[in-house]
């Protein structure tokens, strides 16, 4: 029996995407994979209101997240984290030999741009790296306010993951200033996982050329030698990039800000429900993301409980991550989904604990 996903990621994958994905295959070096190639990083672009670069590779969005660190950091890397998966990025950081900070937050606060300016004002950094949509907490931090601090140290790297955001909500990279965005497909994509796109500013690729021990597989000079053949350094999955084609189409075809407009609905929707059956959020209201709510567990449901009845009866359900598991549950909101697909959802919980109706 299928599962219907509405875990933070990977999400629901309509049907079309997966019938592209079987699209019969051909090779990266023949002239259709450039085709292919180029019609997909172009509609990228414009996705990302960006007039530089846009890189796909193979992997999930942390491999790119290890290649910026490799590429990118030089002196020393302030780490900003405001939950597990920014903690990790700490972690990757420290563990690929490079000199690194953790400024932390409190788990359900967003990174601010005081603590930013704050931080890069000490001289030591001479990068930086943030999680916009930090999904093991619902928390979106303030990216414009903090492009805007970062406007004044230009010898910093701006390396920014948008692995839960992009494409849910108007981000223009170059009018930010970032100097690699990097995202995954699995999530507001609403492909299957296993590519992940990145940019690197003209700043960050000089960057690069000068940075010993960036390997081979996420070298940015690499990866911007083969762009101007509309290639990749390696092997690509050839499959998920015709699947990444036809969501471009669907994505243009629905509008891009009907496409932010649908998100927003929908996050508004999915809150207001859980609000008025007693439920909490758990960021601050004006931090709460746009493509899964977290919310607290206010009622003291047994989230195991209703996990595993909702996994009998079809649906894929999150409650919770590491050390907030049990006390908040995650809520996805994002990609193709509709009001229709909520609402299957929240039937299937009142099912189960009817004292929810």
């Amino acid at each position: 029996m299928h599962k219907k996903l509405f875990i933070p990621g990977p999400i629901e994958v309509h049907p079309d995407i997966l019938s592209a994905m079987a699209t019969p295959m051909i090779g990266h070096r023949m002239k259709e994979y450039a085709e292919l190639h180029g019609r997909v990083t172009t509609g990228l672009k414009s996705v990302l209101f960006t007039e530089g670069p846009v890189f796909l590779a193979t992997s999930s969005a942390f491999g790119v997240m290890e290649g910026a660190i490799r590429n990118l950091v030089g002196k020393r890397c302030a780490n900003f984290c405001n939950g597990a998966f920014s903690d990790k990025w700490h972690d990757v950081t420290l563990r690929c030999g490079k000199e690194a900070d953790a400024i932390r937050f409190d788990w359900g606060t967003p990174v601010t741009a005081e603590a930013v300016e704050r931080t890069l004002a000490t001289g030591k950094y001479d990068s930086m790296t943030l999680i916009h949509n930090e999904t093991s907490t619902g928390v979106m931090s303030p990216l414009p306010e903090i492009a805007e601090v970062m406007r004044k140290f230009p010898e910093v790297m701006f390396i920014v993951d948008t692995v839960s955001s992009m494409s849910a909500l108007k981000i223009p990279v170059d009018e930010l200033g970032i100097d690699s965005c990097i995202f995954g497909v699995q999530k507001a994509f609403a492909l299957p996982p296993g590519l992940a796109v990145f940019t690197a500013s003209e700043k960050a690729l000089k960057r690069a050329a000068g940075m010993e021990g960036r390997g081979y597989y996420f070298d940015f000079c690499e990866f911007a030698a083969n762009d101007v053949k509309n290639n990749t350094p390696s092997t690509p999955c050839i499959s998920l990039i015709f699947a990444l084609d036809c969501q471009l189409k669907k994505m243009f075809a629905e509008g891009l800000e009907n496409r932010w407009a649908r998100h927003n609905d929908l996050a508004v929707y999915v809150r207001g429900w859980l609000m008025d059956r007693g439920f909490n959020s758990f960021p601050a209201e004006e931090y709460r993301s746009q493509t899964l709510t977290c919310s607290r567990n206010s009622r003291g449901i047994d989230l195991a409980s209703l996990k595993k009845n909702l996994d009998e009866a079809g649906f894929a359900f999150d409650d919770g991550y590491g050390k907030i598991k049990g006390e908040t549950f995650r809520i996805a909101h994002m990609g193709d989904m509709t009001r229709t697909d909520m609402n299957e959802l929240f039937g299937a919980i009142i099912t189960i604990l009817p004292d929810l109706a």
